[in-house]
């Protein structure tokens, strides 16, 4: 059967920040049970690339952080390349002039018709909602969409 929760999409960004702080963390595990949190693959490989700097600049222990990683990755399902790649040409013609590098988080997210967690502004304008840790909780508390209903002429 397939899952029934909304959908967001997480920018490499936000799985680095789940790890180095505790904001994105803790809304990551408070939701993921009624939000279904995805990213793509590559946002794993660059939060993957950039964590051991990140550590060894703050002087953090990566075994620690990779510890923490590992139960970030454990509610964030990974979206697939053959999963989102039909909206390449459309992702990148929307982001080529900001970020063409960040083409396949919005092409999942075009893909899942979903909003994209991001603390990127390359993201906006992009025509796809997209949300940051500051404001990200009234996404994911909200139970479900509301629906706008209108009554045209004599309609009652």
């Amino acid at each position: 059967m397939a899952d029934q929760r909304r959908s967001l999409v997480l920018d490499a960004n936000i799985l680095i920040r789940a790890v180095m702080g505790r904001r994105a963390r803790q809304l990551i595990k408070q939701y993921s049970a009624a939000v279904q949190l995805l990213a793509p693959d590559t946002a794993f490989l660059e939060a993957e690339e950039h964590l051991p700097q990140l550590c060894a600049n703050l002087g953090l222990p990566l075994d620690a952080a990779m510890a923490v990683y590992s139960k970030v990755c454990e509610a964030v399902q990974e979206f697939p390349a053959p999963a989102y790649s039909e909206r390449e040409a459309e992702a990148r013609a929307r982001i080529e002039r900001r970020d063409p590098n960040d083409w396949q988080v919005l092409a999942c997210a075009l893909t899942l018709d979903c909003p994209i967690w991001t603390e990127d502004k390359d993201f906006f304008g992009t025509g796809v909602p997209t949300w940051t840790t500051d404001r990200i909780e009234i996404f994911l508390s909200e139970k479900e969409k509301p629906t706008l209903e209108i009554k045209l002429g004599d309609e009652k």
